[in-house]
């Protein structure tokens, strides 16, 4: 019966840590000059910024879809200034991108979460969110859902957003660019904070975010020799996420979001577009 248990438990270790990807695996620095780090063997990653310079890395792989989950631990403390940028991204000048950025704050503000989704170059689609937790206290899962009717934004499980496919709309949506995920930790307290108002406190110096359980097993890994992915395979197992969407509950967790902590909806901001809003914001939310 021990063994039996101890068969048990070292199996559930052996799929946790499975689970979860390896930084030095799935990821290349890629600025920072020594700021930002890869720790605890691959289970842990750091950047850090100070008044020289911030750091950054972005992933080994190309993706073209995918459910994508990180674990972020933000800058604590008088952050200020900072920006913690967490995204996809794919080249050139007609790129497309899927964000999430976290706008610092004084100590005992909340910070900002910043959405938003490009496709063709084009991105204006800013939603602002505040969080209900402290994002600085401890990890928290932040998860991207692309599939080619929907890009899902999510918190610890909990739906923030939702960007649908409204190509029949004339509105272009990312689905032929393989991206690349992307984060940085930088300087921008000319606009991050407060329209930059507010200054970055070079004292609370270095300040630093962290990184864990990244996971993209489930996702479309795109090979730029055959120019497919993953997905195109005959032997590749289903993806249900491919044809994911929000079901009642998760709806309804939607919308207790955005009728609670959304605080910029650029689909609201008619001085914004004098011309008209966008025309995926006539469809219903």
């Amino acid at each position: 019966m021990g063994s039996s248990v101890l068969i048990t438990v070292v199996s559930l270790w052996l799929m946790v840590h499975a689970f979860a990807g390896n930084f030095y695996n799935d990821f290349d620095i890629t600025w920072g000059d020594g700021r930002a780090k890869i720790l605890n063997n691959g289970d842990l990653l750091t950047l850090s910024l100070d008044k020289a310079s911030g750091s950054g890395f972005q992933s080994k792989n190309e993706y073209l879809f995918g459910k994508i989950d990180m674990q972020l631990k933000l800058v604590p403390g008088n952050s200020a200034g900072t920006v913690t940028a967490y995204y996809l991204s794919s080249k050139g000048s007609t790129w497309d991108e899927i964000d999430f950025e976290f706008l610092g704050n004084l100590s005992g503000d909340p910070y900002i979460l910043h959405t938003n989704v490009f496709s063709q170059g084009k991105g204006n689609r800013e939603q602002q969110f505040y969080l209900w937790f402290d994002p600085s206290a401890d990890f928290h899962t932040y998860s991207i859902i692309w599939n080619p009717q929907r890009i899902i934004f999510s918190v610890d499980g909990t739906p923030i957003r939702e960007f649908k496919n409204e190509e029949s709309l004339g509105v272009p949506f990312p689905k032929s660019q393989p991206m690349r995920i992307h984060s940085s930790l930088w300087n921008a307290d000319d606009w991050a904070t407060r329209g930059g108002l507010v200054k970055t406190d070079w004292s609370n110096a270095p300040f630093t975010a962290s990184y864990m359980n990244f996971n993209a097993d489930s996702a479309c890994v795109w090979s730029s020799s055959t120019s497919s992915s993953s997905c195109a395979s005959t032997t590749s197992a289903p993806n249900p996420w491919l044809s994911e969407e929000l079901d009642t509950t998760s709806q309804g967790r939607l919308n207790w979001v955005r009728n609670n902590y959304m605080i910029y909806d650029y689909c609201k901001d008619s001085k914004r577009f004098p011309q008209g809003l966008p025309s995926e914001c006539s469809v219903a939310k």
